[in-house]
């Protein structure tokens, strides 16, 4: 701001002289002088091509031709300033009276290069470096202490068809603001002054408007009030407040709606980012906003809206080698659904039980990448959230994000009218895993079963215990390379799609489909997850009409079945006897299949018969030993011992023994 101001001054300069050139001076002269005051003020050499115009009606002025100002020693960008001309009007009963009252300045197709070295320094700070002085020195008069700036006006100050070029060498970045046609105007230097532009910015149409309630103040280093609107494509940005240069800080009211996306990326010369659909369609901010001098950003009694989503509340950015962000936000009913793809199973299977559809798991590529974008510490709170996959109802979690790895602590959450409790991991450094400690309590089995793999054949409700780490960068991967171990408990409830007393009283698989069910009062069961497949051997079911135990595998990662109940219909009142039929259920969960185990069911037959023969011709040869059992013996052990005592008797008859 300063070099463009000393700039016009210098020209102001021209302009006296030019007056005086019509009668004294020769058109060279004038401007060597011109170029002596710019380098005695800016240390860089200013060339002025072509003839110099002094005019002295209606307005004293003067006009140039092509100007250029050199940039910076160490800068390879070309010249810092570049037009094809310049022309000024001063109001000439003012400046006879000692004031400077610019009524006009007009700045030809402008290139202007704003450039910073690799090692910090600015081509916009002009002359040597401050020399280090003592520390009394220092004290007394700091280094950064602003000069005060000579007073001016000016009516109406004008670039037409200009360029910035800003370049940031130690960022490696390079924006360029073409086809720049901005207005000044400053009627007073202690009041407002006010700036209109419209240019390209990355081939986006870009326009702002800026107030600045004191200029004297802010060129100054003091605080003054501002007001800032601008246009980026669809994007639009407000910011009403004040704002100080030295140091850099402002604070007040900001309402941004940042929904065309596509043009603030394409402006900053980055790829839009590929959002799931339904994500990004209004995307809007506002808050009272805060940068303070430290150089971190708060904003408070934030609103933002992303879609569908509403949420408020506070935060606060901390820059460095890694961003920080630390929070506290609230919302009413949250749905990230677009953000997990929408859905559970990748088929209908609804009611049919169909478990995800024969597709299997997505191989998409899940992209975790913006979880290095910084490092975070938030609190949410919602009256529900809708995970696509899953639905819970009042939550408060706290998110701690360090280094691409996401702990999400569930503090209180509320599901299927449950509870769920415990932690969830998402870790992006060097590829993707996902695991948890989650404690589920009183949750209706039906619905989150339904959500999270389209199978609803279970009714009841539950509680679950579940210790799980999946490694891999897709859906698929994950199933199955899942690893982990857990527990489950059902109370009363029913298992729909089959009906295991009518199997096992008619020997008939027949009974599945639509109507068929399995009520029962109890379920426990423990397993272990290896590599994707669940495998549990201590299944107990517990029925007003049977018993049943079971083990077998599931295939996560596959979706398969491979499991082997065994019930028992009609046991005695101990749990013994009855009919026992074991059942298998192979197959996809999309279409699993049941079948009894009949050679199963004839080996066990086999064998039981197999025993009471062998018992019945224990009996006989007992009876025809005469041997009777005694409390607690077996037939085999009472032949035993009326073959000894027979034995006995015998030899003592054959020794004479009486």
């Amino acid at each position: 701001m300063r070099w463009i101001i000393r700039l016009v001054l210098a020209v102001l300069v021209l302009a006296v002289l030019g007056l005086g050139g019509l009668f004294l001076l020769p058109g060279e002269r004038i401007a060597g002088l011109v170029q002596d005051q710019v380098r005695a003020a800016t240390g860089r050499d200013l060339t002025l091509s072509g003839r110099l115009s002094p005019s002295l009606w209606p307005q004293i002025g003067v006009a140039t031709g092509p100007v250029t100002l050199s940039n910076a020693d160490w800068s390879d960008a070309g010249p810092m300033l570049a037009a094809e001309g310049l022309s000024v009007g001063l109001d000439l009963g003012a400046l006879i009276g000692g004031d400077i009252v610019i009524r006009e300045v007009t700045v030809q197709a402008p290139r202007i290069v704003l450039e910073k070295s690799a090692d910090g320094r600015a081509n916009w700070v002009f002359g040597a470096e401050p020399a280090q002085e003592s520390a009394p020195a220092a004290a007394q008069a700091p280094a950064d202490a602003p000069a005060e700036m000579r007073r001016f006006t000016l009516d109406r100050g004008q670039i037409s068809d200009g360029t910035i070029l800003y370049i940031d060498r130690a960022a490696g970045t390079r924006v360029e603001l073409a086809a720049l046609d901005a207005a000044v105007a400053l009627p007073d230097f202690a009041g407002p002054a006010e700036v209109t532009l419209s240019a390209e910015l990355g081939g986006q149409p870009l326009s702002a408007s800026a107030r600045i309630a004191r200029f004297a103040d802010f060129t100054g280093g003091a605080v003054s009030g501002l007001a800032l609107n601008a246009t980026l494509g669809g994007t639009q940005l407000a910011f009403d407040g004040r704002a100080g240069l030295d140091p850099l800080a402002a604070e007040g009211a900001l309402d941004a709606d940042l929904s065309d996306l596509a043009a603030v990326f394409a402006a900053l010369g980055q790829p839009a980012p590929d959002l799931p659909p339904g994500v990004g369609q209004r995307l809007a901010l506002a808050g009272q906003l805060t940068y303070a001098p430290e150089g971190t950003v708060h904003l408070r009694d934030a609103t933002l809206r992303q879609d569908a989503n509403t949420i408020t509340g506070g935060a606060d950015l901390a820059f460095g080698d890694r961003p920080r962000l630390t929070g506290t936000l609230a919302a009413g009913a949250l749905d990230l659904s677009a953000l997990t793809g929408g859905g559970g199973g990748s088929g209908g299977g609804g009611g049919n039980g169909g478990g995800g559809g024969a597709d299997g798991w997505s191989t998409a590529p899940i992209d975790v990448g913006g979880l290095g974008a910084l490092d975070a510490d938030l609190s949410l709170s919602a009256d529900s959230v809708n995970l696509g996959t899953a639905r819970l109802g009042p939550t408060r979690l706290g998110a701690t994000l360090t280094d691409r790895r996401l702990v999400l602590d569930l503090r209180q959450v509320s599901a299927y009218g449950g509870t769920v409790t415990g932690n969830f991991v998402v870790n992006g450094r060097g590829g993707l895993s996902v695991g948890g400690d989650l404690n589920v309590a009183g949750v209706a089995m039906q619905g989150l079963l339904s959500d999270l793999a389209d199978y609803d054949r279970l009714i009841g409700q539950g509680d679950l215990r579940l210790k799980f780490l999946g490694v891999g960068n897709s859906m698929a991967a994950l199933m199955s390379g899942l690893s982990g171990s857990g527990a489950v408990s059902f109370g009363k409830g029913e298992l729909r799609g089959f009906d295991l007393v009518g199997m096992i009283r008619t020997m008939d698989t027949a009974y599945v489909g639509e109507g068929a069910k399995t009520i029962f009062d109890a379920i426990t069961a423990s397993f272990t997850i290896d590599k994707g497949v669940l495998s549990n051997n201590d299944l107990r079911f517990t029925a007003p009409l049977l018993t049943a135990t079971g083990k077998g595998k599931v295939g996560i990662g596959a979706r398969t079945l491979d499991y082997r109940i065994v019930p028992t219909a009609l046991p005695g009142g101990d749990g013994n006897g009855g009919v026992k039929v074991p059942l298998m259920i192979t197959g996809p969960w999309a279409k699993p299949r049941f079948q009894l185990d009949l050679e199963s069911l004839a080996e066990e037959r086999l064998d039981e018969q197999k025993k009471a023969l062998e018992e019945k011709a224990k009996e006989s040869l007992a009876k025809e030993l005469g041997a009777r059992t005694e409390d607690g013996e077996s037939v085999e052990d009472a032949a035993r011992r009326r073959l000894e005592e027979e034995a006995k008797k015998g030899l003592k008859k054959l020794f004479g023994g009486n």
